[in-house]
């Protein structure tokens, strides 16, 4: 049985159409290259993930529930999150794109309008005039008018600073429990027996009676305006 070859050529462009579909396949695995750090830098995805390990430290279990776990966690509600803002994306520059009816550089504004909005939504305005100023530039009369290159790190900075927030509250609970088992233990003479090993299912247990997934879960989708 013959195997088949495969090559790869790159010979000059016979007429316009071959040459706009070479750079068409060049555009969409460029955005395939940058999915992962868009996914990263411009979604929910930032406090998603941040919160839900702060979630598994303030418990006190190192590998449970796993990290691959928490990340497919983080990866389907961040599709819950952003379903409107990728609806819009598909019907106002992808499916026009595809279709030949919008430009390459129609499809990108298009794209970038609906997150824009997104990320704009979730800044805390002193992290907007903080890179703001950083750019060294005046600031702009309207919102439209903002750099991508301002909205995205501002928008990563205030994911963060909402991130650590959420985790200090989801701390204060465990914390609690930590100090009363330690000075039950101290109490009792028991000061040889490591804390943690007792304080653990207490933990697990107010966790469980409070519902805690549901309610971090819950927590997060509303979060986002």
């Amino acid at each position: 049985m013959a195997i088949p070859n495969f090559g790869i050529n790159v010979n000059p462009s016979k007429n316009s159409a071959e040459a706009a579909n070479s750079l068409n396949v060049l555009f969409m695995l460029t955005i395939l290259s940058l999915a992962p750090s868009i996914l990263i830098m411009m979604t929910a995805f930032t406090r998603i993930i941040i919160v839900l390990s702060f979630v598994r430290t303030a418990i006190g279990i190192q590998q449970m529930p796993p990290n691959q776990i928490l990340i497919g966690l983080a990866l389907f509600l961040t599709f819950f999150v952003m379903a409107p803002v990728f609806d819009e994306i598909n019907t106002t520059a992808y499916q026009p794109f595809i279709q030949n009816t919008i430009t390459q550089e129609q499809a990108f504004t298009n794209a970038m309008t609906p997150l824009r909005t997104f990320m704009l939504k979730q800044i805390y305005p002193k992290d907007l005039n903080l890179f703001i100023s950083l750019s060294k530039k005046s600031a702009p009369a309207k919102v439209e008018d903002i750099d991508n290159m301002v909205i995205i790190p501002a928008f990563i900075t205030s994911e963060l600073k909402r991130a650590f927030q959420i985790g200090f509250f989801i701390f204060i609970p465990f914390i609690i429990i930590d100090m009363i088992v330690s000075s039950t233990l101290m109490t009792m003479g028991m000061m040889m027996l490591p804390p943690m090993m007792i304080s653990l299912p207490f933990k697990i247990l107010l966790f469980i009676m409070v519902d805690g997934w549901l309610q971090i879960i819950k927590m997060l989708v509303s979060g986002f305006k």
